[in-house]
C-alpha cells in the first residue's frame, strides 16, 4: 500500500460487469483532472489467443480439461504483483496491452488477440487503476491484494453472472450457447479456487441481485436491468464511511447488516460516485501531504 503512489484494482469474473464500473472511475477521474495508469488485466495473461488454444488443446491431451484464463498457469501472477509494488514505490512499472479485436489492432499494426510490447508506466500520473479478474489473488508465491490501497469486487449473483456472460459472448463473439457453457464449466475449478476468494479480501463489494427469475440462466432472453435488480454493498471496515447520508441520498436503499447497505439497481453509479469520489479524494489530500 502506498501514500505517494495509490493502487486501486476492481477484481470480478469474466461477465461481472467490471467494464462498466470502470466507466464510472474513469468519470471520477475526468471530472477531479486526475491522471490515472490504466491497467487491463487481460494484458497480464500468458498466452496471446493462438498460443493460449493451443495451451488448452495440450492440456486436454494430457488429461487436464480444467486449464483456463482463470488460474495462475495462464497468467503472470508474479508480473502483476511486481507492477503494483514498483508503482507503489515509485509510481513505475512494466505495462502492455491486449489487443481483443481488429479495432484495438488496428493503431499498432498487429493482429486481434495479441500483445504490444512491454512499456514502462508514463511518469507523473496520479494513481494505478486496475480492471480485471485478477487484483485480489493471493497464492503460495504472490499476493496481488497485498499492494492494493482500494479493492473493488464486482460480484453479480452467480446465474445472473451467467446470464451476462451469455449474452455478451453470444452477441460480441458469436460464441453458441454450447460453446458458453463449456467454458463455464472448464474454468469451474480455477473459479472456486482463485476468483471468488478474492471477495473476501477486498475493501467493498457491489453484488447486484437480480429481483426476477434466473433459475435458468441457459434459457434466458434478456439480462435482468438494473430496475430489476438490487444492489448488496458490502464494506468490509465501514469506519469513516457515512453510511446515514448514504441511505439518506440513495433513497429506496436500507441497510441489512452494520456494513451493508442495500440499494435500487438503478442508483449503481450514483452510490459508486458518493462512495469513491471522497475515498479518491483523500487519497490525493494523502499524496500532496507527502
Amino acid at each position: 500500500m502506498s501514500v505517494k503512489h495509490p493502487v486501486i484494482a476492481i477484481t470480478g469474473s469474466s461477465g461481472a460487469g467490471t467494464t462498466s464500473v470502470t466507466r464510472t472511475f474513469q468519470h471520477i477521474f475526468r471530472r477531479e483532472k486526475l491522471n490515472a495508469a490504466i491497467v487491463e488485466g487481460d494484458a497480464f495473461h500468458r498466452f496471446d489467443r493462438k498460443a493460449m488454444k493451443a495451451a488448452m488443446d495440450e492440456a486436454a491431451q494430457s488429461g487436464n480439461n480444467h486449464f483456463s484464463h482463470f488460474g495462475p498457469e495462464s497468467n503472470l501472477f508474479e508480473e502483476l504483483e511486481a507492477l503494483f509494488a514498483t508503482y507503489g514505490k515509485s509510481g513505475g512499472g512494466r505495462n502492455r496491452k491486449y489487443l481483443h479485436n481488429a479495432a484495438e489492432a488496428a493503431p499498432f499494426g498487429q493482429e486481434p488477440g495479441t500483445f504490444t510490447p512491454w512499456e514502462d508506466v508514463p511518469q507523473g500520473t496520479d494513481l494505478l487503476f486496475y480492471e480485471g479478474l485478477h487484483g485480489a489473488v493471493v497464492t503460495d508465491k504472490v499476493n496481488i491484494a497485498h499492494h492494493a490501497d482500494l479493492l473493488v469486487g464486482v460480484v453479480p449473483t452467480i446465474n445472473l453472472e451467467w446470464i451476462q456472460k451469455l449474452h455478451r459472448d453470444k452477441a460480441t463473439r458469436g460464441y453458441s450457447t454450447e460453446a458458453v457453457v463449456n467454458t463455464i464449466l472448464r474454468r469451474m475449478p480455477d473459479y472456486v479456487n482463485y476468483i471468488v476468494p478474492q471477495f473476501g479480501r477486498t475493501h467493498i463489494n457491489f453484488q447486484r441481485v437480480p429481483t426476477v427469475d434466473t433459475s435458468n440462466p441457459f434459457i434466458a432472453r434478456d439480462i435482468p436491468s438494473a430496475d430489476e435488480s438490487f444492489l448488496v454493498i458490502r464494506f468490509a471496515n465501514p469506519k469513516g464511511i457515512d453510511l446515514p447520508y448514504l441511505i439518506t441520498m440513495l433513497h429506496d436503499s436500507f441497510m441489512s447488516r452494520p456494513n451493508i447497505i442495500v440499494v435500487p439497481g438503478g442508483k449503481m453509479e450514483l452510490a459508486m460516485q458518493l462512495i469513491f469520489t471522497p475515498m479518491i479524494l483523500q487519497f490525493m489530500d494523502r499524496k500532496r501531504r507527502a
